[in-house]
């Protein structure tokens, strides 16, 4: 079971349908940042749920470093040492990221979860208008792709920090947002749905104003049919994710906001 994965591709896949509801067809190719400071780093504590007893599982970590011209995104998820037994975890994704626009330059993702391995290395082209893809087992025996780039595209990572800065709490409740990510040699046309805004009890910091959104997940290995997700982000200037919590093929999951430093806002 992977339960550090699930942060990461939160807001990025699925095909499940939510029903009917306000479709945004024109999202902006590019965003101002309005939402972080750079060297932000947030630390998230992974919990799994079996036979209702939550197991501390690991830890992922997301840091931003700044350049003059852009934005470099590192994300580092791993299982305890006591739980690597159960299943290990030890992947890594990276995202730079444009400073003006927000839009992804260079993303890699080198993942090592129990007995599956893998290693994604995209560069988006924007002048050629292609998005080149080192795609293997690992960085040594990836093959060489190349993808004609469709119009707002984000990597895994990079759409987390576009939608922290697209102004949901503007948004009426069942309002949806498409989504457009590639990796793997493909496009992800999806969408994220929109829903009241609401106080939420998050562990270890109490009652906070909160923005719940629910995004498309996929059914197979991780997720099962008529499972759903719930994101619940801090309804103030950082937009900051506090707790994910979800189903999965066997048992849930919760993410919570262990630790944090150099947000915009304080948040515990």
């Amino acid at each position: 079971m992977n339960t550090l994965r699930i942060y990461i591709i939160c807001c990025l896949l699925g095909f499940c349908s939510f029903g009917q509801s306000q479709m945004l067809e024109d999202m902006p190719c590019e965003v101002e940042n309005t939402t972080w400071t750079p060297g932000e780093s947030l630390v998230y504590k992974v919990y799994y749920n079996w036979q209702f007893i939550w197991i501390p599982a690991g830890e992922v970590t997301f840091d931003i470093v700044e350049t003059d011209t852009s934005y470099l995104l590192d994300v580092k998820g791993e299982t305890y040492p006591s739980y690597d037994s159960f299943f290990k975890v030890r992947d890594k994704y990276y995202s730079e990221i444009d400073k003006e626009t927000l839009q992804p330059i260079y993303f890699v993702r080198d993942v090592h979860q129990d007995k599956y391995v893998r290693y994604d290395s995209l560069y988006f082209n924007y002048d050629a208008g292609i998005i080149e893809e080192y795609l293997g087992k690992t960085k040594e025996t990836a093959e060489y792709f190349e993808f004609e780039m469709n119009d707002c595209v984000q990597d895994m990572v990079s759409i987390v920090y576009y939608l922290r800065n697209y102004d949901v709490g503007q948004m009426y409740a069942g309002s949806e947002l498409p989504i457009n990510v590639f990796y793997d040699k493909e496009y992800f046309n999806l969408r994220v749905k929109v829903h009241d805004t609401e106080t939420r009890r998050i562990k270890g910091m109490g009652k906070k104003p909160t923005i719940k959104i629910t995004p498309q997940i996929i059914t197979g290995n991780v997720f099962k049919e008529g499972d759903e997700m719930s994101i619940y982000v801090l309804n103030d200037d950082s937009k900051v994710p506090l707790m994910i919590e979800s189903a999965v093929t066997v048992g849930s999951v919760k993410v919570v906001l262990q630790d944090y430093k150099n947000t915009k806002t304080e948040i515990f």
